[in-house]
């Protein structure tokens, strides 16, 4: 085989990835997308003599750079310096866990049927993006079955790491039926894997199958309005007033309006007034909202916005605040949500999970000098400030208890079902995904909303800017849509729910488990190279 095979491989895994995703993908692609691979890997250690322990990066890099590079590539209509870092940086990590594994297969697990080491380390790295200040999970690989709910009723007990659990198994098995079959054809070995890649395939299928024709939703009606507003964010978003962006919510809302109605959600930064938190009574536009609450005592609102927060003589303050430019005095900016009913406490809550280069720069105690970089994509300059845990709005007249994660939020798993421990029986998603274009992003982003309400078995409301707005049940199907740069509103009932699920009582636990495994190994390979490095040369006299 020649070096330029190797790269052949790579770029047709490469190719199987993209093909196997969101939004149009199909993910049973992503069963065969490393196998590629890990014919590159076999080939690079049985040539030790032709290649030193850094080769295998190079050649499987071209693989995630075109997986990454064709399934993001849309961040560059919201900031093009940020999307071509976000494709090269990820594709870099991606390689480098590819690496990691390679090294400690040669240093500490002289067998080349290590691969379940890779299994390891790529469900550790996709925890550790999931929690680090430079986070983009956007491609864990159990996201991948997003518009296959019917394949993935079974997240309710493991989440998407159940997901990429699965596909990394299947690839190994189907890499080593290849491999026997290739060197013994038809013997039993090759058999015994082919059999055990069927199984491993048709049994999550099956369960998920039946799971999904039994699972049946607890009565409990709440009635939804959802808006989709078309407020252009590049033209319109900080140029229209206030007032005109609430009428045009409101306006979209009305003709779906009676008696019956609980909610009306609206999206992400739908409100520019840049509210300072600590006289929130003087804002239009809350006013106006208050005043619609009150010709319709039975509806709630949840709404975005932009607000701010001054820090007072003796507060702590926060790795993200800002100097006011004229006095010594600080505050935090937040992408918020509020919550409005006939009580007389209004509630808020902050996005938490905040899109790396866009509303946050990483590691702000350290480079808080580098946040004025930071892009304009919420009606702030800078990093923003965060909640310190998911918060649940609590209505008055009931106390049903609601939550509502914003934008990039939703592709949390743990952190979104954190909402669901604290109380949320019913889950609002408010986005505006309109930064990128009529492109896959929006699609993508979508789809995720899918997986939350199953691993949840919570029913979603989601209302997007330019779309897609819907309803999404608890068994992650979608009930209505309003496509994307449609304006209006829908109108559905969804049920609320109170159990708890296996994934939300425990989280991320595959990851977990794995990470903890993964830092042994590390630890062993980093050992075996210092005791090979320290090891006397035997004596050729």
């Amino acid at each position: 085989m020649k070096k330029y095979h190797l790269l052949l491989l790579s770029v047709l895994s490469g190719l199987l990835f993209t093909l196997g995703w969101p939004a149009n993908g199909f993910p049973g692609l992503l069963f065969i997308a490393f196998v590629p691979l890990f014919f590159i890997d076999n080939y690079i250690d049985k040539h030790r003599d032709r290649f030193n322990r850094y080769s295998i990066w190079f050649y499987v890099y071209p693989a995630f750079l075109i997986w990454n590079g064709l399934c993001t590539w849309w961040v560059w209509n919201a900031t093009p310096g940020g999307g071509v870092a976000a494709v090269v940086v990820n594709a870099f990590f991606m390689a480098l866990v590819f690496n990691i594994y390679h090294i400690s297969k040669r240093n500490i697990y002289p067998s080349r049927n290590a691969l379940f080491i890779l299994a390891l380390y790529w469900i550790s790295f996709e925890y550790f993006h999931l929690n680090w200040d430079m986070n983009w999970p956007w491609l864990n690989l159990g996201n991948g079955f997003a518009n296959y709910v019917k394949w993935i009723q079974w997240y309710e007990f493991t989440g998407t790491f159940g997901g990429t659990l699965w596909i990394l198994v299947i690839n190994i098995l189907i890499y080593r039926t290849i491999k026997t079959f290739l060197s013994s054809p038809f013997s039993f070995r090759s058999s015994l894997f082919g059999l055990g890649s069927i199984l491993i395939i048709a049994i999550p299928l099956i369960i998920s199958f039946v799971i999904y024709r039994n699972y049946k939703e607890d009565y409990r009606p709440v009635r939804i309005i959802i808006t989709q507003p078309n407020v252009d964010p590049y033209t319109e978003q900080y140029s229209l007033p206030p007032s005109v962006v609430i009428n045009r919510n409101l306006s979209e809302a009305e003709p779906y309006l009676d008696e019956h109605t609980d909610f009306i959600v609206s999206p992400e930064s739908a409100i520019q007034e840049r509210i300072w938190e600590r006289a929130v009574e003087q804002y239009r536009s809350l006013n106006l909202l208050k005043q619609f609450i009150h010709e319709h005592p039975h509806t709630s609102i949840i709404i975005g916005a932009s607000t701010r927060k001054e820090f007072l003589p003796g507060d702590e303050i926060s790795a993200t605040a800002r100097k006011f430019i004229d006095v010594d005095k600080y505050y935090d900016a937040f992408n918020t949500a509020f919550y409005l009913d006939t009580g007389n406490i209004r509630q808020w809550s902050h996005k938490s999970r905040l899109t790396p280069g866009v509303e946050s720069m990483p590691f702000p105690k350290y480079l808080k000098f580098l946040e004025s970089l930071a892009i304009d994509m919420g009606g702030t300059v800078g990093s923003l400030g965060v909640d310190p845990e998911p918060k649940v709005f609590v209505r008055a007249s009931d106390s049903l208890k609601t939550a509502a994660p914003i934008c990039f939020e939703s592709i949390f798993g743990e952190f979104f079902a954190g909402f669901v421990r604290n109380g949320a029986e019913l889950i609002f998603v408010i986005t505006n995904d309109g930064w990128w274009g009529n492109t896959p992003g929006y699609k993508q982003h979508f789809s995720f909303s899918r997986m939350r309400a199953i691993e949840n078995r919570r029913s979603i409301a989601r209302s997007a800017n330019t779309g897609i707005s819907a309803f999404i049940n608890q068994r992650g199907d979608v009930m209505q849509e309003l496509g994307y740069w449609i304006p209006g509103a829908l109108s559905q009932t969804l049920n609320a729910n109170t159990k708890l699920t296996f994934y939300t009582r425990y989280g991320d636990y595959i990851a977990r488990i794995s990470s903890f495994i993964t830092a042994i190994l590390l630890l062993f390979t980093i050992a075996s190279i210092l005791i090979k490095r320290k090891k006397p040369l035997v004596s050729t006299k």
